[in-house]
Formats: C-alpha cells, structure tokens, sequence
C-alpha cells in the first residue's frame, strides 16, 4: 500500500470565513495570480478539477480526480499550525507571535548559547540581512528576529559562525521556546557580501514537539513514514521513519519520482516550499507562476505513474498572496485533490484539514479511526 500527501505550500484558494480576524480579507492566492497572469496554462491541475474549485462559471466535474476544498479549524495561519492539522492535530489556541522577543528569553538563550545576538525585532529574511549583515560581519554576532508567524529565526554567515555552531545555538533556543509557545526556531544560515547576501540551502527549522499524530499512528502500526523536504523539521521527528530534505521544489518533485517505486507499506508526505517561501513572502507574482507551471508539469509524468489502489492527496497548509499587501500568510481555504480508485466526485468544503488524517486512517486499515475528520471515501 503506498500513498502520497504532497503539500503545495501556501497555495490557498481564496478567503476562509474568519479571514477578516487575520486582516486578509480578500485574499486569494491561485485567483489573484490567474488575474495577472492570464496567460498562466495549468492542464493537468485543471484536469484535476481546479476549475471547479476556484469557481469558474462553467466548470465541469472531470473524470480524472475528486477534488474539494478544506478549510483551517485550528487558529492561525502558519506552516506548523498548517501541517499538524492536516495530520490530524488541532489547535485552540495560536502559536505566540512577538514584535520583540522579551529579555528575559533571550538572555537564557544567550547564556546557554554561549552567544550575544543583535537585532530582535520582525522582518523579512533579506530585509534584515541588508540592515544588520554588515554588523554581524563586524562583530560575529548572530542575527535574532522574527515575523508575523511565530517562528524565532538566527541568522549567520556561514564563514562567521559555521553551520553546525549555529545549529547548535538554536537547539539551545529550542529547548527555552518551547515555554514561550513559540512553533519554530529556524537556522538561517547565508554567504556573500553586504548588498550581495544570499541565504543558503542549509536552513533547518527545530520545531515545537507536537501531540500525537497520525504519522505516528501509521508508524507504530508498521507503516513507513517517509518526509520530504522540510515535513521531519515540522513534526520535529516525531512519527518520521526516513527524511529527505530537500533544496527547492525540483528536488523534492525528483525525489518524489524516486521514492514512489519503491516496494512496502508506506506514506509519502512531501512538501513543496518555493511557493511560499521564494515567492509568496517576497510578493513575486511572476516568480510564483513559474514555479506553478514547473510544478504542472512534474505532474503530468507523474500522474501516469499513479495507480487506481494507490492514495494520492495534493492539498496546501495555508496562503501567501503574492499581489495581496504586506509580506505574511493568508488565512484563505486550500485546494484539495484526491486520486483513489478512479473516484470522480466532488468533495465539497471540508471543515477541517484533519479530513486527511481520517482518511489516511482509513485508507491503512488502522484499527481505530481517527478522533478527528471525516474520510474522503
């Protein structure tokens, strides 16, 4: 049995209900790029059924895939809250978001580190390294700063404090975080010169521990959990058989391709990041339609390979509308595509991401469903 949850990260759909909460009002990610970029050819999503679920006027229920929407019950809307729901966690309460992390953290982190950090206030990840790049090469201080997701990141270039010195560094900020509930601590290392930094590959993501999930449900029940890309990073681990981090969205799709013939019982979880990360926070519109045509098609290729008992479910964890303002996600709905048994039918609005957990219970023959979620068949 071999199935794959492939996430399109921040490919939303357009507004959830309650995005006027999040200030993202109008938002809608895959039909504001349509708009400005009409000439955006998608043929095998759309063969999929992406017409209906964007609602063009018109659209036909294709024979190819079920296909739906689902919609975010846990509050907030980042990669972490995303994720863990889409494996059948839901969260209350939001993960902490800071403008300025406190004193207090930070002098723990500095004293178990073993370092003194500069900055300590949010911005984007290039922004910063232009206004503080220059000092960190004066003075070997680590970069501190933050965003409007609820991550703590520490930047450093990779000929001042190495990659593995400032892993270290944010596991010492991982293990204080976790008190703040701060979702994630990222590495983000980088090279180059003032007015020419550029982030490298090497970033890694030390995420809070999450509750049980259904990968580690699959996983005690003998069923290989295999992530690619950054998904260990978002479980910290837990559930994780084998991981595969990758560098972009190429990689990932490659490494897709390899791993799918392999022989077992097993769970694909992959996730696609160049959407968001390279595209949506850096509001590349142009940027972010390239990388939807790639990605269309790695799919055709695929696809053939899929097979009618297989389990294919493409979905996404949140949205980052590049034409929409500021640089943060959207609270917006997510596609949902499903390829099982030649099933045809449209799936309608799910009300909660743990619709994927259920079904990937139910598709593996656990011996109890899971608490949370509706299956799709």
């Amino acid at each position: 049995m071999r199935a794959l949850l492939l996430v399109l990260d921040s490919v939303g759909v357009g507004e959830a209900p309650d995005a006027a909460q999040y200030g993202d009002e109008g938002a809608n990610t895959l039909g504001h790029i349509f708009q400005q970029r009409p000439d955006l050819m998608l043929p095998n999503l759309v063969s999929l059924g992406l017409p209906s679920i964007l609602n063009v006027p018109g659209a036909a229920i294709d024979d190819r895939a079920s296909f739906g929407r689902m919609q975010e019950r846990s509050a907030g809307k980042d990669s972490t809250t995303g994720h863990w729901e889409i494996a059948g966690v839901i969260l209350e309460e939001p993960f902490a978001t800071f403008e300025k992390f406190p004193d207090e953290l930070v002098r723990e982190i500095e004293r178990g580190a073993g370092a003194r950090f500069i900055g300590n206030y949010p911005r984007s990840g290039t922004a910063i390294l232009d206004e503080l790049g220059p000092e960190h090469l004066r003075t070997g201080k680590p970069i501190l700063y933050t965003s409007a997701d609820s991550v703590l990141q520490i930047a450093a270039h990779e000929e001042i404090i190495p990659v593995e010195r400032l892993y270290e560094i944010c596991r010492c900020a991982r293990a204080v975080a976790d008190r703040y509930r701060i979702g994630r601590v990222i590495a983000r290392p980088f090279v180059g010169e003032p007015r020419r930094f550029q982030r490298t590959s090497r970033r890694h993501d030390f995420s809070l521990a999450p509750p049980p999930t259904i990968l580690t449900g699959l996983r005690a029940a003998g069923v290989s959990v295999i992530g690619v890309g950054k998904v260990a990073d978002m479980f910290a681990g837990e559930g994780i058989t084998l991981s595969f981090p990758t560098e972009n969205n190429r990689a990932g799709m490659d490494k897709i391709t390899e791993r799918w013939e392999t022989a077992g019982d097993w769970l694909l979880f992959a996730n696609l990041l160049d959407f968001d990360t390279l595209y949506g926070h850096r509001r590349n519109i142009d940027g972010y339609a390239m990388a939807l045509a790639e990605f269309d098609a790695w799919l055709e290729n695929f696809l053939a390979r899929v097979l009618p008992d297989d389990l294919v479910i493409i979905t996404a964890d949140h949205g980052n509308d590049p034409t929409f303002r500021g640089t943060d996600h959207t609270r917006e709905q997510v596609p949902l595509f499903v390829l099982h048994e030649n099933s045809r039918r449209d799936l309608g609005l799910r009300l909660t991401f743990a619709d994927v957990a259920a079904t990937l219970a139910k598709f593996f023959r656990l011996k109890e469903e899971w608490p949370v979620g509706i299956p799709f068949f």
